[in-house]
C-alpha cells in the first residue's frame, strides 16, 4: 500500500469532512454495542490553532483518516493527539509515535470498552496517570518500545530510528474484523543510500497482538524490531516445534504504574527471516536477514487488564499456544 505524498499537502492538510463523519460513525457503532468484540484505529490532529516553531499552539483535536506529517512536527509538538496513531481492541491499546522516535507504546486497559477517543483530549499529561480506564504503562525512552522497527547499526551497537526522513504520510482504516495504520516513510536515511519503507500495523477484534508488515524499496541489511530492555528484567526466547517461528519476551515489573503490577511483552518473528538476537544497552533486538520485506507480530499483556493474564506462567503458556498456532498456520 502506498499513497501519493504529492496528493497530500505537505503542510499537513487532511481529508474532507466526509472522512471525519466516517470515523465518527465507527466510534458510534462501537459505543452502541460496547461489550461486543471490536478493533479501532485512530488518528487525530489539532485544528484552529497555529504553529510557532515546532509547537502547535491552541486548537482542538479532530479525528481524521489521512495525514502528511508537517515539516514542523517533532516530539511534543502537541499537534497530534497522544503523538501518533492509536490501535485498540477490547483488551489493550497501542500507539506509535509519528516522529523521529517511531516507538510503539502501550495503553494498559482496565476496561473492555472503547477508550482511545477520550484519551489525550486534555493534552499530554493525563494519560500518564492512573485512571478508571487504565493508563500509558510503558516508558519507551529512546528505544523502539515494543515491536516497532528500525535499523541495527552493528558498528555502534545502536538501533537507528527515523531521525532522517524526507517525508512521512499515514492513514488509518477501520474494517469489520480488523483495523490498521499504514505509514509511508519516503527517503529514510541511515547509512548508505536513502530508501522508502511502507509499514502496516494491524490490530484485530480478538487477542492482544498486532501484525506488522514491512516493505522496502530496496533490499537492506540490519532491519530490526525488538523490546525495550529494563534493568533486572530477563529476556526469554522460544522456538516453535517445527522451527518456523520464534519469539523473544520479557515479563515483570516494567510499567509506569505505581502499583506492584506486571507486564509481559513479546515479539514473534519468522525464523526464515531471522539473522540474530542482539542485546544493546537499551533494547532486546531481533535483527532480520538482508531483506526487502518481512512480517512479524508483537504484543503486550498487563496484569491489571480485565480478564487478562495475571501471572508469568499464564503469560508464557499463552505465548507457547501462539507459537503452536503460527507453526500450523503461519499466522495468528
Amino acid at each position: 500500500m502506498k499513497f501519493s505524498l504529492l496528493k497530500i499537502a505537505c503542510a499537513g492538510a487532511f481529508l474532507s469532512s466526509a472522512f471525519t463523519l466516517a470515523q465518527t460513525s465507527v466510534i458510534e457503532k462501537i459505543k452502541k454495542n460496547p461489550k461486543a468484540p471490536f478493533s479501532y484505529a485512530e488518528l487525530a490532529v489539532k485544528e484552529g490553532g497555529k504553529w510557532e516553531g515546532d509547537k502547535y499552539i491552541g486548537g482542538n483535536f479532530k479525528n481524521i483518516q489521512q495525514l502528511a506529517i508537517p515539516e514542523s512536527h517533532t516530539d511534543h509538538s502537541t499537534y497530534i493527539k497522544y503523538e501518533g496513531i492509536g490501535l485498540e481492541n477490547n483488551q489493550i491499546g497501542y500507539r506509535l509515535y509519528l516522529d523521529w522516535r517511531n516507538a510503539t507504546d502501550i495503553f494498559g486497559k482496565k476496561v473492555n470498552t472503547l477508550v482511545l477517543p477520550e484519551v489525550g483530549q486534555d493534552g499530554f499529561e493525563s494519560y500518564h496517570h492512573d485512571a478508571a480506564w487504565g493508563q500509558d504503562i510503558l516508558k519507551s525512552g529512546r528505544t523502539i518500545g515494543v515491536g516497532s522497527y528500525g535499523r541495527y547499526d552493528e558498528q555502534n551497537d545502536f538501533v537507528e530510528t527515523f531521525k532522517i526522513v524526507k517525508n512521512t504520510a499515514v492513514k488509518v482504516v477501520n474494517e469489520k474484523d480488523q483495523s490498521y495504520a499504514a505509514i509511508d516513510y519516503i527517503g529514510w536515511k541511515t547509512w548508505g543510500d536513502a530508501i522508502d519503507l511502507t509499514s502496516k500495523l494491524t490490530i484485530f477484534n480478538k487477542d492482544r497482538f498486532v501484525k506488522v508488515d514491512l516493505k522496502l524499496s530496496n533490499t537492506i541489511s540490519g532491519l530490526c524490531t525488538g523490546i525495550v530492555a529494563f534493568k533486572d528484567i530477563p529476556t526469554k526466547q522460544g522456538i516453535s516445534k517445527n522451527k518456523k517461528w520464534g519469539y523473544i519476551a520479557t515479563y515483570g515489573k516494567q510499567t509506569l504504574a505505581k502499583k506492584e503490577d506486571n507486564l509481559g511483552m513479546a515479539v514473534f518473528y519468522p525464523l526464515e527471516s531471522f539473522d540474530k538476537y542482539v542485546k544493546t544497552k537499551s533494547t532486546h533486538t531481533v535483527v532480520f536477514k538482508k531483506t526487502k520485506n518481512v512480517s512479524y507480530y508483537f504484543l503486550g499483556a498487563w496484569s491489571q487488564e480485565s480478564n487478562g493474564l495475571k501471572t508469568e506462567e499464564e503469560f508464557y503458556k499463552d505465548l507457547d499456544k501462539k507459537l503452536e498456532t503460527l507453526d500450523q498456520n503461519n499466522q495468528l
